[in-house]
């Protein structure tokens, strides 16, 4: 094999129309972290690697690096599809919070294997979430805590014991994305307000495992407490806010 072609496993993160038959891949893989790809003749008809190159489709891809950005697909071969959640409307919209939260925490093509595990043991789980009563799906606890973690993964991970500006002892009442964690009275000004049940919901969904996301059956204001802690994390340090989040 070239020293320019690999097999690895990804994840199909985005899939852009280019020309009459091709498509544009934004892949997390577990060999280079974040790729970009190009799947020549995917959309025609008769195309061997059919819908195996969708979004949430977990592959073992065999990629060619040409002179661009872009790596050439040669070969697909799915792992796992998760059609039970593209083909569910609750389930696909939490699976592209998912996506997009990748996106846009690793930019980089660096091997992450923590975070590319995680991403697909989120979708392994996202198969089997329930829809029979289904929330917004921003406030689906899986997706909070996988969003938590990759935070954590991204190395912003939020300083929940003491004050995170003054390092006081004293009762915290809000989060600050910009200090680093919690903070007391007298340093929350600009804080996200967060009552005893948002911070147990933050630490908890961040310590649990992901399988375990949904079992402490967190009230609806402590989910939404949860996500303006994301939210205002992605917004200081990154500088963007999800797509997703807000549809």
């Amino acid at each position: 094999m070239s020293s320019r072609t690999l097999t690895t496993e990804a994840v199909v993160l985005r899939s852009i129309r280019f020309s009459e038959a091709d498509c544009v891949l934004h892949l997390y893989t577990l060999a280079k972290g974040r790729v970009g790809g190009i799947a020549k003749g995917v959309r025609k008809t008769r195309s061997r690697f059919g819908a195996r190159l969708e979004p949430l489709s977990h592959v073992e891809l065999l990629l060619h690096e040409g002179r661009g950005d872009l790596h050439t697909v040669r070969g697909a071969q799915l792992v796992r599809s998760h059609d039970r959640s593209r083909t569910d409307g609750y389930r696909l919209a939490v699976g592209h919070i998912g996506l997009e939260a990748v996106l846009r925490l690793f930019v980089e093509e660096e091997p992450q294997p923590p975070a590319f595990h995680a991403l697909t043991r989120f979708l392994d789980l996202l198969d089997d979430v329930s829809t029979t009563l289904p929330a917004q799906p921003a406030l689906e606890p899986l997706v909070l805590s996988f969003q938590l973690k990759l935070l954590w993964l991204s190395g912003y991970l939020p300083h929940l014991a003491s004050c995170a500006s003054c390092g006081g002892e004293k009762p915290l009442v809000g989060f600050s994305a910009r200090a680093g964690g919690a903070v007391c009275g007298g340093c929350a000004e600009g804080a996200v307000p967060l009552s005893e049940a948002g911070f147990l919901a933050v630490r908890g969904l961040l310590e649990r495992p992901l399988s375990e996301a949904g079992v402490a059956g967190l009230a609806e204001d402590a989910r939404r407490q949860c996500l303006r802690v994301i939210e205002r994390s992605y917004e200081e340090h990154g500088g963007f806010r999800l797509r997703t989040l807000s549809a």
